[in-house]
């Protein structure tokens, strides 16, 4: 820029400086958090509609003037935590201010580029409960420490084991679109992973880099505590012109440090049973309950 371009209006200047400094907006998500936070009379809200329609609003007037905005989650369980932990009045505005820095810097942040609040909040709350998730198995891991006999690190030994069981399904599996889910019973909550993965022609799947560590993890999870836990696929094979999708379940068992494959019985039994009641659910149509596929295990170390 040269001095002749440069603006020398102070208000001009300002909007120029006001483009280059981001900002950062916290937002509840959710009724319920919109209702914890309404017991703070400074709250200026009373409408969780409403107010979401005020932060989209303002999100947009910032990207109208060239402002970059990254959009957090607001938690008021954390929030409490945080003033109480920092001696703050909760019900202070400066204080929701010092809260939103904290978990942008800190927290997952999805940047704000136009689009419908409706469309970036459950993207915002899916990335969120994909980071507690991996939290909560990374911290299950660094707690398996070695193998008593050869110092092993039992962590590392079982997600690259992990890593081949994800690799040895997806071919297994072959072309179609995947849809994977792995559970854990790891403490509570019970650990959740899900994974998207497309095949074609045979080519190796391409992934969400974030989807599989995720996955990977929660399963090595599983395989380090020999925890109860389980793997679904649920696979949409290629359909031809004219023809409806069609849907093939299939499930697997964390057994012994490895998935092992359930019988179709079984797989119907699980994905057709009320999970909190124990009630049966009948089966969808146009889906198969097929047994789940064997999986060469590598050699286990710490078998004895």
């Amino acid at each position: 820029m040269t001095s002749a371009s440069r603006p020398t209006d102070p208000s001009t200047a300002r909007r120029a400086l006001r483009r280059e400094i981001p900002s950062s907006a916290a937002v509840l998500a959710d009724e319920q958090d919109f209702t914890a936070m309404r017991r703070y009379p400074t709250f200026p809200f009373d409408d969780h509609r409403s107010y979401l329609q005020q932060v989209e609003t303002l999100l947009r007037s910032l990207a109208a003037q060239g402002v970059l905005t990254t959009l957090s989650l607001f938690d008021p369980a954390a929030y409490e935590k945080y003033c109480a932990d920092l001696a703050l009045d909760p019900d202070r505005p400066d204080s929701r201010s010092r809260y939103t820095a904290e978990v942008a810097r800190t927290g997952t942040t999805l940047t704000y580029r136009g689009e419908p609040l409706a469309e970036l909040l459950p993207l915002l709350v899916e990335e969120a409960d994909r980071q507690a998730t991996w939290d909560h198995a990374s911290g299950v891991l660094a707690r398996a420490g070695n193998c008593e006999e050869c110092g092993e690190d039992l962590a590392r030994a079982a997600f690259a084991r992990a890593t081949q069981a994800l690799q040895e399904l997806l071919a297994s599996l072959g072309d179609g679109t995947h849809h994977l889910v792995c559970s854990v019973a790891a403490g509570e909550p019970s650990l959740l992973a899900v994974l998207h993965a497309t095949g074609r022609d045979g080519a190796r799947p391409q992934l969400a880099e974030s989807e599989t560590l995720v996955f990977c993890t929660v399963l090595a999870a599983g395989f380090a505590l020999r925890s109860p836990g389980g793997l679904v696929s649920r696979t949409t094979a290629p359909a031809a012109t004219g023809d409806h999708p069609h849907d093939t379940v299939r499930g697997w068992t964390l057994g012994d440090s490895w998935p092992r494959p359930l019988g179709a019985a079984e797989v119907f039994t699980a994905y057709c049973t009320d999970a909190d009641t124990g009630e049966p659910i009948p089966p969808e149509h146009g889906v198969d309950y097929a047994p789940g596929l064997p999986l060469t295990p590598p050699p286990d170390p710490h078998s004895h």
